[in-house]
């Protein structure tokens, strides 16, 4: 058995990271190639969509339920949330389009939320190479290769306990017919179809006492998802002059069960209106089956993950204005491996056993994002801007069991997110719209394969490559429009 470079990509459910508010902590994605992320789990609002999501030392109260659910208790007044949501990108990337629909509750203790949404994705086009210089796009796509439709349905309650505390509960659930970007990691094949669900389970705890806020997130994500993925396969016969083609379906499983921990807070600094926040959180993901996507093209097997972000925020509010700053780190340990299917023997001469670990690859990630956003607002209008930065780094250290061959690669990006937000407010209903667009990420590949395509599902989502070589990098850009009407429940 000669095994390439082996590595896993996760796709974890977004369904905690539905906005870039969450991006603070809950769930920690994890990235060794600079794909381009399409927005496709930004299904919940946000008040702070505009500014970069900055959240640390600043509340949400349109997004924190769904991060926290004990943090229902800012919720004011009953509402009715839509916000659709447009975003496609470049380079024949793909597109999606979001049709959401949200109601947030309020009694003298409990508070809710229920949110709905349907969606349709566009895959992005293949490009498959079949020898140097030669581009086959293949035959047209029919619909249900092109456009796809996922549900999307959320659950949130909680009551407060009295001295300022809150308990809530939620559930997040998804029916998935695609996940963007997956058909460009099988870039060679004919087809793909996907099916699968996802499921996401929390419980809070929320502290407000004289503006002093505590919280606590215990969380569960599973995610399920099944590739068909069809190949066209060529061949000559004696006497033919036509290649005789016939088509292989290759089906690939990919499962990934996380727990998580999050802890935050965030209190006054000054008497000025300067806020100080903190947070740290911990992630445990177990990848129990990850599909064999073509940039390695070898089986793999079991890995382990340890994810932690520590995070700093400071913000400044002073009559209609608004500022604040995010500063995240995130050291990521991830330990993935392929093991052997029978006996193998190796360069030595020795015998691996069956079950036994052929390759083994160790990840670090040093990952650091930086988010800066300002607000003005007045009661009759609103204005938003930010930008978002975000840096990976990451050692991968890879021992080949069979060839006895030791490898060292080192990879780092950065990715580029500014976005504006523009609100106008009516008696009965509040319009806002918000867009931005992200640079510096694209279709990767590596430098001694030839083109191989990646896709990416977002912050929400995992992507741990053993790379087979240098990455290499065709640019694209990711813009997205969402527009929100809110209307009080009276």
């Amino acid at each position: 058995m000669k095994a390439r470079l082996v590595g896993i990509i996760v796709l974890i459910t977004a369904l905690i990271s539905l906005t870039p508010v969450t991006a603070t902590g809950q769930l920690i994605s994890l990235k060794t190639v600079p794909v381009a992320a399409g927005d496709q789990f930004l299904t919940l609002p946000s008040a702070r969509l505009g500014m970069a999501g900055v959240s640390i030392a600043l509340d949400d109260m349109l997004a924190d339920p769904f991060v926290n659910p004990a943090k229902g208790a800012l919720i004011d007044e009953p509402i009715l949330v839509s916000a659709p949501t447009f975003y496609s990108i470049s380079e024949e990337g793909g597109a999606g389009r979001t049709l959401p629909i949200t109601a947030y509750f309020r009694s003298e203790r409990g508070f809710g939320a229920l949110s709905f949404a349907l969606q349709q994705i566009e895959g992005g086009q293949n490009r498959t190479f079949v020898s140097p210089g030669v581009l086959w796009l293949g035959d047209p796509r029919t619909l249900d290769e092109s456009s796809s439709t996922n549900v999307y349905a959320h659950g949130v309650i909680g009551r407060e306990l009295g001295g300022g505390l809150s308990l809530g509960a939620s559930i997040s659930l998804a029916k998935l017919e695609a996940v963007h970007g997956v058909e460009h990691l099988y870039a060679l094949s004919d087809g793909i179809e996907q099916s699968g669900h996802t499921v996401d389970f929390r419980t809070g705890l929320f502290l407000d006492r004289n503006g002093r806020h505590f919280e606590a997130v215990l969380l569960h994500n599973r995610f399920n998802m099944t590739h068909d993925v069809s190949y066209l396969e060529w061949f000559w016969r004696d006497m033919d002059f036509l290649p005789t083609v016939t088509t292989r379906i290759e089906t690939n499983l990919d499962r990934t069960r996380t727990w998580g921990l999050h802890l935050g807070f965030a209190q006054p600094l000054t008497a000025s209106g300067w806020r100080i926040g903190g947070i740290v959180t911990a992630n445990r993901k177990s990848h129990p089956k990850i599909p064999n996507y073509e940039i390695q093209n070898i089986p793999r097997d079991p890995g382990t993950s340890w994810a932690y972000n520590f995070g700093v925020g400071i913000a400044k509010s002073s009559g209609p204005a608004t500022f604040g700053v995010d500063l995240v780190f995130e050291p990521i340990w991830s330990d993935t491996w392929a093991e052997a299917e029978g006996a193998v023997t190796t360069a030595s001469g020795t015998t691996i056993p069956d079950g036994g670990k052929t390759i083994e690859n160790d990840f670090f990630f040093t990952n650091v994002h930086i988010r800066i956003g300002l607000a003005y607002e007045t009661e009759r209008a609103g204005f938003q801007i930010g930008v978002q930065s975000r840096s990976y780094d990451y050692r991968l250290e890879q021992i080949n069991n069979v060839e006895h061959t030791f490898r060292k690669q080192e990879e780092s990006w950065m990715e580029w997110t500014p976005s504006l937000g523009a609100k106008v407010k009516f008696p009965e209903v509040e319009i806002a719209y918000y867009g931005r667009l992200t640079t510096g990420t694209g279709r990767p590949g590596t430098r001694f394969t030839g083109p191989r395509a990646a896709g990416d599902l977002g912050l929400a989502s995992d992507f741990i490559v053993a790379p087979e070589g240098p990455l290499t990098l065709q640019d694209a850009r990711v813009l997205t429009h969402q527009v929100s009407v809110s209307i009080p429940i009276r």
